[in-house]
C-alpha cells in the first residue's frame, strides 16, 4: 500500500478481522485471548496500517462512538448489539481531512456483517 501511495492516495476497505481498540468490541475484558482481538493482532494492525500513515476513518470521525460491523450467529449477537468492529475504511493521510463522514449501517441485515461507508469531499 506504501507503493502505490506513491503515485495516489490510497484507501484500504474491508473485513480486516481485527479490533483494534476495547471499544470496538462488546465485553473487550472477556475477549482479549480471542481470534481478531489479541494484543499481537492489535499492535500488527497499529504497527502495518496506523504507524504506517493511514487513518482509521470511522473513528477519526466517531472517537467515542460504539458501533460494531460484525456479530456472531451462534449467540445472537445482533440481537443484543454484542459485537465487534472488523470492518474499516482507512485511507492515506493526505486525504483523511477530506473525510466528510464514515459510517455503519447496521439495521442492514443478510450477513453476520453489515455495510459500511464512506463520504468524501472532492
Amino acid at each position: 500500500m506504501k507503493e502505490l501511495e506513491k503515485s495516489k492516495p490510497v484507501i484500504l476497505t474491508g473485513d480486516l478481522n481485527c479490533a483494534h481498540q476495547e471499544i470496538d468490541i462488546y465485553n473487550p475484558a472477556g475477549n482479549k485471548r480471542s481470534a481478531g482481538f489479541t494484543i499481537e493482532e492489535r499492535q500488527s494492525f497499529e504497527a502495518n496500517f496506523l504507524s504506517k500513515g493511514f487513518v482509521d476513518t470511522f473513528r477519526k470521525q466517531h472517537p467515542d462512538v460504539v458501533g460494531y460491523t460484525y456479530w456472531g450467529y451462534r449467540h445472537g449477537g445482533r440481537k443484543t448489539n454484542k459485537g465487534w468492529r472488523l470492518d474499516y475504511f482507512l485511507v492515506s493521510e493526505s486525504i483523511a481531512d477530506n473525510v466528510h463522514d464514515s459510517f455503519i449501517l447496521p439495521d442492514v441485515t443478510g450477513s453476520d456483517h453489515s455495510p459500511i461507508g464512506l463520504i468524501l469531499k472532492l
